[in-house]
Formats: structure tokens, sequence, C-alpha cells
């Protein structure tokens, strides 16, 4: 049995500290060790894009990424997205107001998905929007309502309705 390892690193802009085996992936470690269960346990392979994370500001697919490897560095889950005040962000509002989830299992990899766009490119096209989510399978293949979703997150952003 391999010894565990030490590693420090924020999530959702909090410090943690953990003592964790070398080949404990990221999505368990947040899911057990962490209890953040928003992000969801899907192929394990990194196809369907449903254990999706912000890594520095990046989505990564946390089911191929040992946790130790994230050592030092900062990790954005679904529950990261929340306001401050615990409500929800203004995607996630978009994603309500549009009905973007059906059976709301690809959702938090969508949210990330699609959080990763907005920071990168503030005013999408949706052919942008599509591309972004492109990794991410929903299986309900509610992706028109994604799209939208996404799109009105930008309008609201850009509009000033919320700057969050």
């Amino acid at each position: 049995m391999t010894a565990p390892i030490d590693i420090e690193f924020t999530v959702n802009g909090r410090p943690v500290r953990l003592s964790l085996p070398p080949r404990m992936t990221l999505i368990d470690c947040l899911r057990d060790e962490l209890g953040l269960t928003g992000s969801h346990i899907g192929c394990e392979h990194g196809v369907c894009g449903a254990c999706s994370v912000m890594l520095d500001g990046v989505p990564v697919r946390s089911c191929l990424i040992f946790a130790v490897q994230v050592d030092g560095s900062s990790v954005t889950t679904v529950e990261g997205l929340v306001r401050p005040d615990g409500g929800l962000s203004p995607l996630q509002e978009a994603f309500r107001d549009c009905h973007a989830m059906q059976c709301g299992y690809c959702t938090p990899g969508m949210l990330i998905a699609a959080q990763g766009l907005l920071d990168e490119n503030p005013d999408p096209s949706d052919a942008d929007i599509r591309e972004a989510i492109s990794s991410n399978l929903c299986r309900c293949t509610g992706y028109q309502q994604i799209v939208e979703a996404v799109r009105l997150a930008a309008t609201r952003r850009n509009a000033g309705a919320d700057n969050g």
C-alpha cells in the first residue's frame, strides 16, 4: 500500500488540507472527502462531462485527475458558482428560467462548461456556446434550452442586470 500524500489547495475559495491516497481521483476526493456532491460521477472515462470542475479557472474532468495533482491549485465546483450570499448565480438563474435541465444529471457539468465559456467570452455566439458544451453529454437531449440559458446569462450580464 502506498503512503498517503499531503496536499493543500482551495475549493470554492476555501483552503483545504488533506492526506490522500496517491491514486484517488479528484471527483472521489470532492465527493467522499469534502462532501461536495454537486459534481456527478458519470462515465469515469472523461467522456460525459458530468464530473467537470474548474481547475485554476479552466473546465476539466475531475474523473481524469488524481487529487494529488491539484496541490497548490484552485478548484471550483458547481457549488462554488453560487453568489456569496448563497443565492443562485446569474448563470444558474438563467438555467432555471430557461428550463435548461431535464433529469439534471448533466447540469453541473454544463454549468461549469458554460461558466468557463462566459469567463473567457462574455458575448458568445450560439456556435460558441454549442462548441463549449459539446464535450458534455445530455442523455435527455435538452441542448437547445441549455444554449438559450447560456445566451440569456450572457445577455443579462452584458446588459448590467447582474455583474455576478
